[in-house]
């Protein structure tokens, strides 16, 4: 659709209020972000300067040098300074050996000041800045190769989820998808892995559910779909995920082997994985920071709230998420072609007119963000095991999708609830996508809500409750976005702030702290 069409008649002034109001309701947040550092941003600042790799017993140099650290210093300094200072003094030729000595107690770290300071600033900022730098490299390489081979001749990017657990078998199913007309291809990660407090090494074999998120396996996988995609003469494109203890890492590893999508929700981790909020703002807040830099496309995970919630009756509350998302990717520095702004098709096909709500919904999440990529999500919830249902089922969100111009369709598959699905169920699947958008075409220039019929006024309903819920969430005691979270009001979680997993890795920032990778990621925002 385009950005110039309105079909919905939205009051320009409620749209307005809606960002105003996301504004007023994130900003708190980013400010508590900004007041604090956690273990996996000073790893990750360690991973850009290019420390890698694990001890004999799998626990990666950055957990262990990092560890150290804090031990000796605490983490609200940041772990850049003592670091840099300890090399200085000669107590190790470089990271990776300080990470060895460290790990066996050998080395003690101290914060230095004055000229050992100003010494310690300027050499960690040169060293973390090579990674920066490289992580450049990576993006102008992406768009140089897409410009050599092609890239995807229409939208919306057919988005296929390719993972087996083990990496080698990942390889040639993502190659036959991309073949087969898929043009991203999602691993996704092992059953877990956002709650380790560590990224696993090398390539891995043994996932559950998925594949572990390593350097490694990013590096294996698109290295063959940049095969693929010479051997198509279409660019590709690949999807990991940036999210739980280890976001800020991960992101940086994606960001350094060429990644061009990560699942990336600012929300998703505190309420399905229960996950620290205040961890958790904080890793996201760097992560896309390095997203931004390295011309990565985010993709957020509002279709998670409708299988807890019903899709109807919360419909307001995947607005009010997007809203959130889109304010808080913005800070970052993110940009509106890099926001793959998350929603589903999970309304109970028993309800009347689902389809038309479907639509209405669809199509007020493509009119408020004319400009950004929206990944659109296929039914699972009401997926009942009955194949022939599932695959019509897929078929009615592959319609909406086409209607309402969605820039990132996910493929649905008719065994969804039943098995993993089969290459042949991924074909079948494929096959209902592209009968779907080569029927269409651009039927979506031809679709043209009623004035002031079903689908508007549902769509306009939905903006005026997301813009209730902003408010009272702005008008929540202490900070308001923190306390809704706490109340349960996103995807029927309560998550309390001073909760959840890896909260003992947060640090609140002393007036001393210093973190190169942080200073040049906000120069450039």
């Amino acid at each position: 659709m385009s950005p110039r069409v309105k079909k919905l008649a939205l009051d320009p002034a409620d749209v307005r209020r809606a960002r105003s109001l996301a504004r007023k309701a994130g900003r708190p947040v980013v400010q508590i972000a900004k007041q604090h550092t956690t273990v996996s941003v000073e790893r990750a600042t360690l991973r850009l300067a290019g420390l890698s790799g694990a001890d004999p017993d799998g626990t990666p140099w950055v957990n262990r040098l990092v560890d150290a650290v804090r031990a000796d210093t605490g983490l609200e300094h940041g772990v850049a300074l003592p670091v840099w200072h300890a090399l200085a003094q000669g107590r190790a030729s470089d990271l990776r050996q300080l990470a060895e000595r460290a790990g066996s107690g050998d080395v003690r770290f101290e914060i230095p000041e004055g000229r050992a300071e100003s010494k310690a600033r300027t050499a960690s900022r040169k060293q973390v800045g090579s990674g920066i730098k490289q992580i450049d490299k990576r993006r102008v390489e992406r768009e140089r190769m897409i410009s050599k081979v092609g890239d995807a001749p229409r939208k919306p990017w057919i988005y296929l989820i390719v993972a087996t657990g083990d990496i080698y078998e990942d390889i040639p199913q993502a190659q036959a998808a991309a073949k087969a007309g898929a043009d991203v291809i999602a691993v996704i990660r092992s059953t877990g892995q956002s709650l380790l407090d560590f990224v696993p090494e090398g390539a891995t074999r043994e996932g559950f559910a998925g594949t572990y998120a390593t350097q490694e396996n990013f590096r294996l996988m698109r290295a063959a779909l940049d095969e693929t995609s010479r051997e198509l003469g279409r660019y590709v494109r690949l999807t990991n995920y940036a999210s739980g203890l280890c976001m800020p890492e991960i992101a940086t590893l994606a960001g350094l082997e060429r990644l061009d999508m990560m699942l990336n929700d600012s929300m998703y981790g505190i309420l399905f994985r229960d996950i620290n909020p205040i961890r958790t703002f904080v890793d996201q807040r760097f992560s896309r920071q390095i997203h931004a830099r390295a011309g990565i496309i985010i993709n957020t995970g509002e279709d998670n709230y409708l299988t807890t919630a019903d899709a109807v009756e919360a419909a307001h509350t995947v607005t009010t998420s997007q809203l959130l998302n889109e304010y808080f990717a913005k800070e970052a520095g993110l940009e509106d072609w890099q926001l793959g702004l998350g929603h589903a098709f999970e309304i109970d096909p028993d309800v009347p007119e689902s389809f038309r709500l479907e639509l209405a919904h669809a199509l007020l999440a493509r009119e408020l963000f004319p400009h950004a990529p929206l990944k659109w999500m296929p039914p699972t919830r009401h997926m009942t095991g009955d194949v022939f249902r599932g695959y019509l089922l897929d078929g009615f969100f592959n319609l909406v999708g086409a209607l309402t111009d969605q820039g990132i369709l996910l493929v649905g598959m008719m065994t969804e609830a039943v098995v993993t699905p089969w290459l042949s169920d991924r074909d079948l699947a494929l096959q209902n996508v592209r009968y779907v958008m080569d029927a269409a075409g651009g039927l979506h220039e031809d679709f043209v809500p009623t004035p002031g019929g079903f689908i508007q006024k549902r769509a306009d309903a939905v903006l005026q409750e997301a813009n209730g819920l902003l408010q009272d969430i702005i008008d929540h005691p202490g900070t308001g976005l923190l306390e809704a979270i706490a109340d349960g009001t996103f995807g029927l979680m309560k998550r309390p702030a001073d909760g959840g997993k890896g909260l003992d890795g947060v640090a609140k920032k002393s007036k001393a702290y210093y973190n190169p990778a942080s200073e040049i990621l906000e120069e450039k925002s």
